[in-house]
């Protein structure tokens, strides 16, 4: 499974959504329920999946999911 399949399925399951779809262009704006409690969900989510953890705040720093991905890559 790929880093961008593997964070599709995150985001489906933090949003109870299986046909979300994700583009690198995507924002927290184009996703539908992408509130402050769901942020939180997301990013322990994200950490659970790929086995390392965000510093203060840093998932409000990506501006879409293509830097997101990005920074992933890094990580893992």
């Amino acid at each position: 499974m790929t880093l961008h399949e593997r964070l599709e399925e995150v985001f489906q399951t933090v949003f109870n959504d299986d046909d979300l779809s994700l583009t690198d262009a995507t924002t927290a704006s184009d996703v539908a329920g992408w509130d402050s409690v769901a942020h939180i969900n997301l990013m322990f989510a994200i950490e659970n999946e790929f086995g390392m953890q965000f510093s203060g705040n840093q998932l409000a720093e990506f501006g879409n999911i293509g830097e997101l991905k990005a920074f992933l890559t890094e990580k893992v």
